[in-house]
């Protein structure tokens, strides 16, 4: 039976959206600044000469840089000033939620509510400028061999870290300012639109292909209904939840004793949401990213790194996007970072405990440690059931692509993953938005109403 809230989100239309200018400005800011991400990813970092370039992205699109072009919504193809869009404050964050865990000064601060989250985030920035220092050059370094010539090789580096380093702490300060001013989460909408501008060039080039070679049609339309099939699903995993039963006791109050309460704690399957495959696919990629210039640059470089060679080329060779080693690395990930997430967002202890304060308990349950360990067991089979379909749902294309190299490498999987969940959120939160804006009229309404009075 739906709720009150559902019951209104039903009831919300164009009127009321018309209604809601606070909406409609979030949703215009967002707008604005995914338009300027995207005019980012055309502009070329300054020195690099675009021909030699493209000879070298065409021979590693199916590996290691088609898989950063496609969260960086073609910048790496073009190698724009985003080229390395919001990977480095991904692992920042990865390396900071885990230290939370581990160090009590970091998880003291998570318990002082707003301002030792706001410490928090600083040290995330930190940490993003630092690995974005990083990546930055050694992808300077790697292209310094295919720079226009008459510019010296410092000049170039230094250029390409300042520039590269500067386009990622753009896009964390947008993110930040799309997640405060405007509507969803400003991180995973950019992550979101990089991915939905290149996928009507992948769908394309997947019909050309059938065209002009052998692929047949039934194959493409196979595809094509594996990706409804795919969306269906995680639509239908994604609102999937787990309902526990919360009783209130009786409460006296002047005329007696008022009836106890029953509500319902939600607990989602998937309660990590995106995060598992984007933090996956961040850490896979840093190590070959290092690697796969490194090895470019070793080639163009002195002779008498055989041994160098030889094990940027294992690397390159087992760990690429397809093969065997990077599949099963994927999915562990994957898993690992299901249930680290979750037992961030979620505290069976601290949960049990407020539920304890308010007198509220689940029906034959004691409350406190018993709760608590309730809690765990029911959240730990989820999360399982959660991380079992996060990994099928990003590894299946994977498979697919290692026997039918002709799959674009944008449908399917990590991407339409992101591109169904986000757009989830975002328009659960313009529900939210648009309900709340339905509350403030009916009180408005009430109150006047009893003015005339």
């Amino acid at each position: 039976m739906a709720n009150a809230a559902e019951q209104m989100a039903r009831n919300v239309n164009l009127s009321t959206f018309a209604k809601a200018k606070d909406l409609q400005n979030r949703i215009l800011f967002t707008l604005v600044m995914l338009i300027l991400y995207r005019l980012g990813t055309f502009i070329p970092i300054p020195g690099l000469d675009p021909v030699q370039y493209a000879s070298i992205f065409d021979s590693q699109a199916g590996g290691l840089l088609g898989n950063m072009n496609m969260f960086a919504g073609g910048a790496v193809k073009r190698m724009g000033i985003f080229a390395l869009n919001v990977m480095p404050y991904i692992t920042a964050s990865i390396i900071i939620q885990m230290m939370t865990t581990a160090s009590p000064t970091l998880e003291k601060l998570k318990k002082e509510g707003e301002a030792g989250r706001k410490q928090i985030n600083q040290y995330t920035r930190y940490l993003t400028l630092a690995f974005a220092l990083v990546q930055s050059f050694a992808i300077s370094s790697g292209l310094s061999h295919v720079r226009i010539e008459g510019i010296s090789q410092p000049f170039f580096i230094l250029t390409g870290v300042v520039t590269l380093t500067g386009g990622t702490m753009l896009l964390m300060w947008m993110g930040e300012q799309i997640t405060a001013r405007g509507i969803g989460n400003g991180v995973s909408l950019i992550i979101f639109a990089g991915i939905v501008a290149e996928m009507p060039r992948a769908i394309v080039n997947l019909i050309s292909q059938a065209r002009a070679t052998s692929v047949n049609i039934v194959f493409v339309v196979g595809i094509a209904a594996m990706v409804v099939a795919l969306v269906v699903f995680i639509v239908f995993m994604e609102r999937s939840q787990r309902r526990l039963l919360i009783q209130y006791p009786k409460r006296q109050q002047a005329h007696g004793f008022a009836q106890g309460q029953k509500s319902f704690l939600p607990l989602k399957i998937n309660t990590s949401g995106v995060i598992p495959p984007i933090f996956a696919s961040a850490l896979l990629m840093l190590p070959l990213t290092i690697v796969g210039f490194m090895g470019g640059n070793t080639a163009a470089g002195a002779t008498g790194g055989g041994e160098v060679n030889g094990v940027l080329t294992w690397l390159a060779a087992n760990f690429s996007s397809g093969t065997w080693m990077h599949i099963f690395f994927y999915c562990v990930l994957v898993i690992f970072f299901s249930f680290f997430y979750t037992s961030i967002m979620f505290n069976p202890e601290e949960t049990a405990d407020n539920l304890r304060k308010y007198g509220g308990f689940i029906p034959g349950i004691r409350p406190g440690s018993n709760t608590a360990a309730y809690f765990d067991y029911v959240l730990t089979r989820l999360t399982m059931i959660g991380a079992l379909y996060l990994t099928f749902v990003c590894v299946l294309p994977e498979l697919l692509r290692r026997y039918f190299p002709e799959i674009p490498f944008y449908i399917g999987g990590t991407s339409l993953l992101i591109v169904v969940s986000v757009t989830m959120d975002t328009v659960t939160q313009v529900q939210s938005h648009l309900i709340a804006h339905q509350y403030e009229g009916m009180i408005r309404k009430s109150k006047l109403g009893g003015r005339k009075k």
